[in-house]
């Protein structure tokens, strides 16, 4: 029987990026005091929580995912102070909030990493993390064969002919989880944020923690990197990790008991079928997992339907609830990706977007939101290369997979930069460059004009939040035209999306209580969404 205490299993979580979202220094760089000042606005959009990106100490070489002190907040987002303040409004309003966790790998920086380095070949220290002789003369080449996710070898050299192991980039070395040591400080760290009263966590990599024990060569070592649908099987999804996901999820069980209020686990589960996925959110497992099938989905009918078929089959078969995402931090946002000129504030991609939000909020489970998605941001794709801060184009020299235009800070107000963004004085620049025609998506015009992303968003959480029919649950297909993706949440809630760009008939007949566009009686537009109460 369901606990009633499992409010993530239909919850929409918004994800914060901290360093994007609101200064309150004027520094330029968003904060927790920023994030404490956003909450009304967010509870006013009506999300049930806040996903926070990585804040804590760290050099900054990927965002703060290269974490050198995992109990701290970087003095460039604030201090633990203001971490409470921040826990105490978000629980005055009701607001849930979620912390990104690193386990994979940590900051080069690290006091840990630091030891290893200093201490010799063997010695307990570099076992905490994936130190190992080179091959070829003289030990000059790496041990193995596998890449980087960021591009380039995953191995670097030290000063004394050893080679250690990074998935990403040369700042961030790979944890060894074989040690029992790195175990243990995990759940001391978990348990650091728990009793600091956190409503869960978001893991980052949550598939990548055990290495094979043998770390032999991959038969095919570029495609392992080219995309985390591809990734090296030999680096992720190792069968141990399910021990790990077992311990948390026994630690958030133990702090549920005390107080009733369940603490939740969401993993970024990269692997390549929703079979392989749905391990992860066995009962004594993770909560939930991001299903990023729907993320990069092609704009086709019969594709959302075949993803969405296999996650409803696949993962909710387990108990748990699909975690739909269209967005986040590390891929293209939709109003581009389905076709939109990255300068123009309306056509086919943001109708596509507008369309795809409405069909995400329908089904069943829980949804996730990129900050700036309910605003119908599209990717910057214009920032010129000597503002660039990711690291795979620092890496790579290329600028194909990197993700800062999708990071580029809120606009709130105004007609210029920095837009609100930074209460510095006048002349104050953002971290990274706004685009001239954000004064078109800045919050307070969103907020002024019914027809908005904003309102689009707003609306289909306050209709997801007060019809029984959606949230958790099921659904059902409705036999439909070629193009058009229909379904049935409870009796009688339809909704219907035509992936086509020419009109077609309603599936079902009498006026939508919400639609993504103009939606005339009897008639589905192109690239529109639409929810109706139907007599089935």
């Amino acid at each position: 029987m369901l606990s009633k205490y499992r409010w993530w299993r239909d919850a929409v979580i918004y994800q914060v990026y901290v360093r994007s979202f609101l200064d309150s220094t004027g520094d330029g760089v968003g904060d927790l005091a920023g994030v404490r000042a956003g909450l009304p606005y967010l509870k006013k959009l009506g999300v049930d929580g806040i996903w926070l990106s990585p804040f804590y100490p760290s050099p900054q070489h990927d965002h703060g995912y290269d974490v050198a002190d995992y109990c701290d907040v970087d003095p460039l987002f604030g201090d633990l102070a203001e971490f409470d303040l921040l826990m105490a409004a978000a629980r005055r309003l009701g607001v849930k909030v979620l912390l990104d966790i690193v386990p994979n790998h940590c900051s080069s920086e690290h006091p840990w990493f630091q030891e290893a380095l200093a201490a010799e070949p063997g010695s307990p220290a570099r076992a905490r993390f994936h130190f190992a002789d080179g091959r070829g003369p003289a030990g000059c080449e790496p041990p193995n064969n596998w890449h980087s996710m960021f591009g380039g070898p995953a191995w670097t050299r030290v000063g004394d002919g050893q080679w250690y192991l990074h998935m990403f980039a040369p700042e961030q070395p790979d944890w060894n989880w074989r040690n029992p040591e790195v175990g243990a400080e995990f759940d001391r760290v978990l348990r650091f944020w728990l009793d600091r009263g956190i409503d869960g966590f978001r893991i980052d990599v949550a598939a990548g923690l055990y290495k094979h024990p043998d770390l032999p060569d991959s038969d095919d070592p570029e495609a392992d990197a080219r995309t985390r649908d591809s990734v090296n099987p030999l680096a992720w999804n190792q069968p141990e990790v399910h021990d790990v996901w077992r311990r948390w999820r026994a630690m958030c069980e133990e702090y549920t008991a005390r107080d009733g209020r369940e603490r939740l686990l969401v993993g970024e589960v990269s692997v390549p079928t929703a079979r392989e996925h749905a391990r992860y959110v066995r009962p004594d497992e993770l909560h939930q997992a991001f299903f990023f099938d729907l993320l990069s989905a092609p704009w086709n009918a019969d594709a959302f339907r075949k993803v969405i078929s296999e996650a409803m089959q696949d993962i909710a078969g387990t108990g748990s609830t699909v975690t739909w995402v269209l967005n986040n931090h590390d891929q293209v946002r939709t109003v581009t990706r389905y076709g939109e000129p990255a300068t123009e504030g309306s056509g086919l991609g943001a109708a596509r977007a507008r369309a795809a939000a409405l069909l995400m909020l329908a089904l069943p489970g829980a949804a996730y939101i990129y900050q700036g998605e309910e605003l119908g941001l599209p990717e910057v794709v214009d920032l010129p290369d000597d503002v660039l801060t990711d690291p795979i184009f620092r890496r790579t020299g290329s600028r194909a997979r990197i993700r800062d235009g999708c990071r580029v800070p809120l606009p709130w107000s105004g007609q210029a930069s920095p837009f609100g963004f930074t209460s510095g004085a006048e002349g104050a620049r953002p971290w990274l460059p706004q685009p001239e025609y954000f004064a078109e998506y800045a919050t307070d015009r969103a907020l002024a004009d019914t027809r908005s992303f904003w309102h689009l968003y707003r609306d289909g959480l306050q209709l997801r939040a007060a019809l029984p029919q959606l949230g958790e649950g099921t659904l059902r297909w409705l036999d439909t035209p070629p193009g058009v993706l229909g379904f049935v949440r409870g009796e009688s809630l339809v909704c219907a999306v035509n992936f086509g760009t020419a009109p077609t008939p309603s599936p079902v007949s009498g006026t939508p209580l919400l639609s993504s566009g103009p939606c005339p009686a009897g008639v589905l537009p192109g690239s529109t969404a639409a929810w109706w109460l139907a007599d089935l």
